[in-house]
């Protein structure tokens, strides 16, 4: 089998480099190519793809978001797998390899994600249940509990993600896919510049009959909250704007009070 590890970047220079430096310092053994899409960058991002050998460029003139980007090197390849990752991931040894050893090992598995941690090892929820209304103020409420400090909340957690399980969907910050299961569901619904893209994607690889897998025993460092903490508006119209799409796609009855609940807040 081959592999296209794809990452998609946004003036995330430093980034970029720590993630590259880990594929660098133990690449997979399994027969690979990295390509980083840059979204228009104005910083030093390209520089750093320049100055690492092996690795591919796509430089985009535009910032297209992270569904387009990552449909972008999608069609540009032909690997057997795709692991989709972040940019502001770090990737231990083995890592990948144990990934790609999962996903192989079942026919009806389409895609899987790892447990990711922050820079202080813990743990991120990073996997869930369809998002619909419930499932969401539930999952909304414990991250809620976590970012507190909330010690119940944070063992829930940690319980959580220390079971392999068949969630509905993993989070795209790193979410290995089989490339056939990949193009069959129509790659990523690209009226989502980001967030939710993943749990959409995953939406369309189970209407297939195909299972997600979340593997606990492959760990790998989120440095999430990045984007949020450059361009805090931003980031929170995006959220909102894939809010409202994914549910009038999937919860068109739910999508207008949707509407009323953001208008009434401001939003």
């Amino acid at each position: 089998m081959t592999l296209t590890i794809v990452i998609v970047s946004f003036n995330a220079a430093d980034d970029l480099a720590r993630c590259l430096d880990s594929l660098r310092a133990a690449p997979p053994a399994i027969a690979h190519e990295i390509v980083v899409v840059d979204n228009a960058s104005s910083d030093s991002s390209r520089d750093v793809v320049a100055a690492r050998t092996g690795v591919r460029l796509i430089a985009l003139p535009d910032n297209i978001g992270f569904a387009r980007a990552n449909n972008a090197a999608i069609r540009a390849t032909s690997s057997d797998l795709i692991l989709l990752l972040n940019s502001d991931t770090i990737v231990p040894p083995d890592a990948i390899d144990r990934l790609v050893a999962a996903l192989d090992a079942s026919p009806d598995i389409a895609a899987a994600g790892p447990r990711l941690v922050d820079a202080a090892g813990r743990p991120e929820l990073s996997f869930g249940d369809m998002i619909a209304p419930v499932a969401e103020w539930r999952q909304k409420r414990l991250v809620t509990a976590v970012e507190r400090g909330d010690a119940a909340a944070l063992d829930e957690v940690a319980r959580r993600t220390s079971r392999n399980g068949f969630p509905d969907w993993v989070s795209g910050a790193c979410l290995l896919v089989k490339r056939a299961e990949a193009e069959a569901a129509g790659l990523f619904d690209e009226r989502y510049f980001m967030y939710l893209e993943d749990v959409d994607f995953c939406a369309a690889l189970r209407a297939r009959g195909q299972h997600i897998t979340f593997i606990p025993e492959v760990t790998i460092t989120h440095l999430r909250g990045r984007s949020r903490a450059s361009a805090p508006a931003a980031t929170s119209r995006h959220y909102r704007d894939s809010h409202r799409a994914f549910y009038r796609k999937h919860h068109p009855v739910w999508a207008p009070l949707l509407d009323l609940y953001l208008r009434l807040k401001g939003a």
